[in-house]
């Protein structure tokens, strides 16, 4: 998909450069030109907790500021997990987790088409990875190694023989039926 250049598009750019740079989660941009009259672009992006929220709403009210958006509406109620900006051409829809999972906005926008956000943040396409021929004497690298399980160290470890480390899990008990109260 081709997208069309347009003002508002570079304002969703910014804007969601900038909530990635925040680290907003699972960042969703919808074009809804087709199916609302009141907006072209919805973003919608996940917090990890209140404060979290509230930082990018602060992020997003500068970036829309430095580029001379005006703001139509900006709604967060305290502790509701929901925050929106509503910048007339876009709106932004900022949720914790579960309170995005409940309202699914992306499910009740169905019919929009989804804008890629990788082009978005000036990310290159995804390809396909393919398997490196070893050519001329170079070896190819081999996959990283996964980091060691951490082990006891320090005096509690010097105090424990190997053998008492590694006792046996004991089983576990049944549990008893109990009588039915009467």
């Amino acid at each position: 998909m081709t997208l069309k250049q347009s003002p508002a598009l570079e304002v969703v750019k910014a804007c969601c450069r900038a909530l990635d740079d925040k680290k907003a989660g699972d960042l969703a941009v919808l074009d809804v030109s087709q199916q609302s009259s009141i907006t072209d672009y919805l973003v919608v992006a996940s917090a990890t907790s209140e404060p979290h929220l509230r930082a990018l709403g602060i992020e997003l009210e500068k970036v829309l500021d430095a580029a001379g958006v005006r703001i139509v509406g900006f709604e967060r109620v305290q502790a509701s997990g929901w925050l929106v900006v509503d910048a007339f051409d876009v709106m932004f829809h900022l949720f914790l987790a579960p309170v995005r999972e409940r309202y699914a906005l992306e499910r009740l926008w169905r019919d929009a088409v989804e804008v890629p956000v990788g082009p978005l943040l000036g990310l290159a396409p995804a390809k396909p990875a393919r398997k490196a021929k070893a050519a001329g004497g170079t070896k190819a690298k081999a996959p990283a190694k996964r980091p060691a399980a951490k082990t006891a160290t320090g005096k509690k470890a010097a105090r424990k023989p190997a053998a008492a480390a590694a006792k046996p899990a004991k089983p576990a008990k049944a549990a008893k039926p109990r009588a039915p109260r009467s």
